[in-house]
């Protein structure tokens, strides 16, 4: 069958390529463009299962070729952008006002106005493209699931295939490790909902600091957590961002705090340590049930590190190997034996903490 290039493409090329979303509205576009379709933009949404996003939407300008993303987040109504958008580019052809999807939706915007071939040709389009936009969307979901209970790098690796039990690699990184203080105490006297409500204003301050300064949060290990900021550059600019990111929960937590106080209720006192290391990052775990983590001595440290921070005293405790990599002004502490490690560690603190 002589099918047109665009169609074709999609038929045979589009439903067994890997390319993400806005590779995929890109190429689709030109290939129209190049079929002579008089198409000054393209829109195409996805709905994904996530936490805090609802639908992801990727806006492709004829001109240039560029893509960018918008997106709608749960809870909030459908959003208009896409369709705003390419409004601004012209007559608009598809369901882009405001819908909520349950299926992907692509949407084009004419130099003019689509003649009634042309609009007969999108929709011939938006037929050959259903099936490889369904493998691109149940790609999408797998994405977004990983994404919210691995984190973004972990993810990554799974769907590479990174999936056998003790395969993993060393690699060398800033670690954070973090924890609520009293939280036994607190649990025992508060309703198990403002409980939950209270670790997830927790968890909110800190896993957002640490993820704007470029880290991940490994895992949630019941009031606390593990985060890594992986050494790609210098090892100052990881330990430095890992600092960075713990300035910014500890205001985060100040301005909670705060809150909480005016209405009635106790503060969330936390303590952090950090530690520049090697740990082991894959896959560790039962035959059938694997954790894709990070272990190792440098992971023993940062967590018995963060246990001196009630006898000594201090809600931030940072490591000689950290330390030696910052020129931010530190308070040193002197040397602690840990518990489990061998030699004893050099301390150090923020001045204000």
């Amino acid at each position: 069958m002589d099918l047109p290039a665009p169609l074709a493409w999609l038929l045979d090329e589009a439903g067994v390529s890997h390319d993400g979303a806005d590779r995929f509205l890109a190429n689709l576009g030109d290939r129209l463009l190049a079929d002579g379709l008089p198409l000054a933009g393209g829109a195409l949404t996805l709905a994904v299962p996530h936490p805090i996003i609802a639908r992801r939407t990727w806006l492709w300008r004829a001109e240039g070729g560029a893509v960018i993303e918008a997106l709608d987040f749960a809870g909030g109504p459908p959003s208009k952008a896409g369709y705003d958008w390419l409004a601004g580019l012209g007559p608009v052809l598809g369901e882009t006002a405001g819908v909520a999807p349950k299926r992907p939706v692509l949407s084009w915007a004419g130099t003019r106005p689509f003649d009634p071939a042309e609009t007969g040709r999108l929709r011939e389009v938006a037929r050959f493209a259903a099936a490889p936009l369904a493998a691109l969307a149940e790609r999408a979901a797998l994405a977004a699931l990983l994404e919210a209970y691995l984190g973004r790098r972990s993810a990554a690796r799974v769907q590479a295939g990174a999936l056998r039990r003790g395969t993993g690699e060393t690699i060398r990184a800033a670690l954070l490790y973090a924890d609520l203080r009293n939280f036994t105490g607190l649990s025992e006297v508060t309703e198990p909902a403002a409980m939950i409500a209270a670790l997830d204003a927790w968890f909110d301050r800190v896993a957002g600091a640490i993820h704007a300064f470029g880290g991940e949060v490994l895992k949630f290990i019941g009031d606390g957590l593990l985060a890594i900021f992986p050494v790609t550059d210098a090892p100052a600019v990881a330990c430095e961002a890992a600092l960075r990111s713990v300035t910014a929960a500890r205001a985060g937590m100040a301005h909670l705090d705060a809150a909480r106080e005016a209405e009635g209720l106790p503060p969330l006192p936390f303590g952090t340590a950090l530690h520049l290391g090697d740990v082991l990052w894959g896959n560790i775990g039962a035959v059938d049930r694997l954790d894709f983590t990070a272990i190792g001595p440098a992971v023993n440290l940062v967590s018995r590190l963060e246990g001196l921070c009630r006898p000594l005293g201090r809600s931030v405790l940072i490591s000689g190997a950290v330390a030696a990599e910052t020129t931010m002004p530190l308070v040193p502490l002197g040397e602690h034996a840990l518990r489990g490690i061998a030699a004893p560690c050099a301390v150090f603190t923020m001045p204000d903490a």
